[in-house]
C-alpha cells in the first residue's frame, strides 16, 4: 500500500485523533466519558442524514433540502400532535410519510427534467421553509406529548435511545451499498449515467430511489430533532445542510459521484460532532464556529477535487 493509500484510507481517522487531542489538551472536560457520550448523542441527527446524503452524492446528486426538510417535518408533526389531536406514533409516520414524498419529488423532477440537482433542492429548500413558516405562523409549536419526547430525549439503559436509531440506520445503509442491486447501482450512475443507462439499469428510478431514501432518513432526523428540542420550530436546522455536506465530503464521498464508502462519511460526521462541541467548551463564538466549518468544507471539497485529478492548469 503507497502513501496516497495510506493518506486516503487512515487520514481522517489521524485528523480526528489530533482533534480530540487538541481539544482534550485545551480542556479536560472534553475527554470525560458523558461528554464522549454527549457527543455521540448530539451527532446522531447529522449521521442519520449523512446516511441519506451519501446515497445521493454517490449517485451523482446533491440535496440542499435536509435542513428545511427538517424544520417543515418537525412542525407537520408538532402540529398534528398538539393542534389536531392525532395520535403521537401515527403523527410521526405521517411525518416520514412527508419527507419521504419530498425527497422522491426531488428524485423524480431531478431525473426528468436533468436540472442540476443543486438548483432543484434549493428550491425545494426555499418551499419547505416557508411552508413551515406559514403553518406554524412563525411560532414554535409545544406540548408534545411524554411518548414524543421520549424519541429524542430518552435512554435504554445507559444508551440514548436516539444512539440506537442511528445505529439501526447506518447499519440499513451499509446494507444498501454494499449488499444490494440498489447500492451497486448508485455508484454506476454516479461514475455516468450514461454507461449506467447502456448496463440496463434504469438510472430514473435510481436517482428517485436515492433521494427517497435520503427523504426517508431525513424524516426519522427530523422526529428526534423535534423530540430533542419539545417542539416543532421553523427556524430549526437553518444551514444543516452544510454540516451534512462537510461530514459526508470529509468521510471521502465524491461531490463528483460515484466513489465513498458509509464507514468515511460516518467518521466525518463524528469529526463534525467533535469540532462543534469542542469549540463550544472551549467557548468559541457562533460566528467564529460557521468560520471554521466554512473553512473546513472549502477544503474537504478542494481535496476531494485534487485527489479525483479534477485540478486544472492555467491562468
Amino acid at each position: 500500500m503507497n502513501r496516497k493509500e495510506l493518506l486516503e484510507k487512515y487520514g481522517i481517522l489521524v485528523i480526528l485523533a489530533v482533534m480530540i487531542a487538541i481539544f482534550g489538551i485545551g480542556n479536560p472536560l472534553f475527554l470525560t466519558a458523558s461528554n464522549f457520550i454527549s457527543i455521540v448523542r448530539q451527532i446522531a441527527v447529522l449521521a442519520i442524514i449523512t446516511v441519506g446524503m451519501s446515497f445521493v452524492l454517490i449517485s451523482g446528486g446533491i440535496d440542499l433540502s435536509v435542513g428545511a426538510q427538517l424544520a417543515f417535518v418537525g412542525v407537520i408533526t408538532a402540529t398534528l400532535c398538539t393542534k389536531m389531536n392525532v395520535n403521537p406514533l401515527l403523527s410521526c409516520v405521517i411525518g416520514i410519510v412527508f419527507a419521504t414524498g419530498t425527497g422522491v419529488i426531488n428524485g423524480i423532477f431531478i431525473s426528468n427534467t436533468h436540472v442540476p440537482p443543486l438548483i432543484a433542492t434549493l428550491a425545494t429548500q426555499q418551499i419547505l421553509r416557508g411552508a413551515a413558516y406559514i403553518i406554524s405562523r412563525g411560532k414554535p409549536l409545544y406540548g408534545l406529548q411524554e411518548s414524543v419526547q421520549f424519541i429524542g430525549q430518552g435512554y435504554i439503559g445507559f444508551v440514548p435511545f436516539p444512539v440506537i436509531i442511528m445505529v439501526i440506520c447506518i447499519a440499513l445503509g451499509f446494507f444498501v451499498l454494499n449488499k444490494t442491486y440498489i447500492g451497486r447501482s448508485f455508484y454506476v450512475i454516479g461514475s455516468s449515467e450514461e454507461v449506467g443507462r447502456l448496463s440496463g439499469i434504469r438510472t430514473k428510478w435510481m436517482t428517485t430511489i436515492a433521494y427517497g431514501l435520503c427523504g426517508f432518513l431525513t424524516g426519522v432526523s427530523a422526529i428526534i430533532m423535534m423530540s430533542r428540542i419539545n417542539s416543532g420550530s421553523p427556524t430549526v436546522a437553518n444551514g444543516f445542510e452544510m454540516d451534512v455536506l462537510t461530514a459526508a465530503v470529509l468521510g471521502g464521498v465524491s461531490v463528483s459521484g460515484g466513489e465513498g464508502k458509509l464507514f468515511g462519511a460516518m467518521v466525518g460526521a463524528l469529526i463534525i460532532g467533535v469540532l462543534s462541541n469542542g469549540l463550544i467548551i472551549m467557548n468559541v463564538s457562533e460566528y467564529y464556529q460557521m468560520v471554521i466549518k466554512g473553512i473546513v468544507l472549502a477544503l474537504a471539497v478542494a481535496f476531494d477535487s485534487i485527489r479525483n485529478g479534477k485540478v486544472k492548469g492555467g491562468i
